[in-house]
């Protein structure tokens, strides 16, 4: 690997790290005592400057799931410019955050969530668990995956020179990893937005789902179990 990716590389490994040991912090004060970090999540009144706080833990989240996932894109760049393209990636991630924010405050205005940040009924959990299984098999889920999954066919394609072309590449990359995505994230609203176990499974299975060339049966396999988890929390 040449000299000037070492940088870079570091970058891509301590950015996810430091999220993480905030999520862990947050997280374990949540399912704890909460009396430290996730004080403010207890507010009854959300305000402007709750739902910063509710933005950011969400983009952060997002960061610590999402990154090490896009480091071959990102590192393909390199020339100077990864960094730049990583930039680009998580702009779309954090433009992610606010609608998955909005989506939350919508929640519990409606009551719908739990003071631990889980969808508080079985049938809209399991509404959502369909609709992540029904979106694993369709069409634009192939072809968000297959582009995510072949980063270096991506930016033969789309290849732009310069700071502000790798920083397109980075949002364009970023959208294809949204699109491929958006639905699996949604879960986080039925195992709890905070709970450590959810949040690494789902971001083990997104680096699988990305790095293992397993095709298209991946997405199959998962979207039928989705849809069968889906009916039995439905019947119960």
């Amino acid at each position: 690997m040449r000299a000037r990716s070492w940088p870079l590389v570091a970058a891509l490994i301590l950015a996810p790290l430091v999220c993480w040991a905030w999520i862990v912090v947050l997280a374990r004060d949540m399912y704890g005592p909460m009396t430290g970090a996730s004080t403010w999540m207890m507010t009854a009144h959300w305000d402007a400057p709750h739902l910063l706080l509710l933005w950011i833990m969400w983009a952060v989240m997002m960061t610590a799931m999402m990154l090490p996932s896009a480091a071959p894109m990102i590192l393909l760049v390199d020339g100077g410019r990864g960094h730049i393209a990583a930039f680009g990636y998580l702009s779309v991630w954090m433009a992610f955050s606010v609608g998955a924010t909005a989506l939350q405050w919508l929640l519990m205005r409606l009551l719908m969530m739990t003071p631990m940040m889980e969808l508080s009924a079985s049938g809209a959990s399991a509404l959502l668990l369909a609709l992540a299984g029904i979106y694993q098999l369709t069409p634009l889920k192939r072809t968000c995956l297959t582009t995510c999954q072949s980063p270096m066919a991506f930016l033969s394609r789309r290849w732009r020179s310069g700071a502000f072309g790798a920083f397109c590449m980075g949002v364009e990359h970023g959208v294809y990893c949204v699109g491929c995505c958006w639905a699996l994230m949604a879960l986080l609203f039925v195992g709890g937005v905070m709970n450590l176990s959810v949040i690494a499974a789902l971001t083990v299975f997104v680096a699988f789902e990305k790095l293992v060339p397993l095709g298209l049966w991946g997405p199959r396999v998962t979207g039928a179990a989705l849809l069968v988890a889906a009916a039995w929390l439905a019947a119960r």
